[in-house]
């Protein structure tokens, strides 16, 4: 399986804001949300959403650029932002170590951290909850009744997709997987265990479903997911 919007509903919240240096929240959310508002991914609603909240004004985007499995870069109100994951954080050398704690804690909560940086200085780590479905569990359930094994795959941090298997009880876990590289993580899968099937909703889903023995796509998820799938679920 997939993660997002395949085991969970894919409408993430944002639930919490550590700060770090001088910035206040209110100001890091406003420059974020308004950064986020040309992003596709549904972690930039979940901030805009939080925005719109607070009755925040969100000012013009000077650029912007989607890094794939990494988050975004933009220039809002002369700063320079950079939201994502802790590894773009890393690959533009930004010190994180004030804020790894809150960035643990959220993860072993089986939630997302995400990071802002301002103008090459880390402003705030954000908690963004995505709920899983109430049928998942079930699904799970019903699969291990007839002995088949199951597995997730998502670009999500260790601890966060590990506390999410453990809520609905998946045996395997394929974490911090870049889109990318899903079709290798199915690959994995499928040299050790055999003939596999694999459920997913997004457009980086789409080469994981053609790999797959089976693909199977979420009727609700995007034309690339369901041209590419063999069995459609229309419900």
């Amino acid at each position: 399986f997939d993660k997002t919007g395949t085991l969970t509903q894919g409408k993430p919240a944002v639930t919490q804001i550590t700060m770090s240096g001088s910035w206040d929240e209110a100001a890091v959310l406003r420059l974020a949300a308004a950064a986020q508002g040309k992003s596709e991914h549904p972690i930039a609603r979940a901030m805009e959403d939080a925005a719109t909240e607070q009755d925040l004004d969100l000012p013009k985007v000077q650029s912007f650029k989607a890094i794939a499995g990494h988050g975004i870069e933009a220039e809002v109100e002369g700063h320079r932002l950079l939201i994502g994951a802790a590894r773009l954080m890393t690959r533009d050398g930004i010190e994180t170590g004030a804020l790894e704690t809150a960035a643990q804690d959220l993860a072993e909560k089986g939630q997302t951290a995400i990071h802002v940086a301002i103008d090459g200085q880390l402003a705030a780590v954000l908690g963004i909850a995505d709920a899983v479905k109430p049928s998942s569990r079930a699904v799970i359930e019903a699969l291990h009744a007839r002995g088949l094994r199951t597995a997730m795959i998502t670009g999500d941090s260790s601890a966060t997709a590990q506390a999410i298997a453990q809520e609905l009880g998946i045996d395997h876990v394929e974490a911090e997987v870049l889109p990318e590289g899903k079709v290798d993580a199915l690959r994995r899968l499928q040299d050790r265990f055999g003939t596999t099937a694999f459920v997913g909703d997004g457009i980086n889903d789409a080469p994981a479903l053609a790999q797959a023995d089976i693909g199977i796509a979420v009727g609700n998820g995007t034309d690339a997911a369901i041209e590419s799938a063999d069995v459609v679920l229309m419900s």
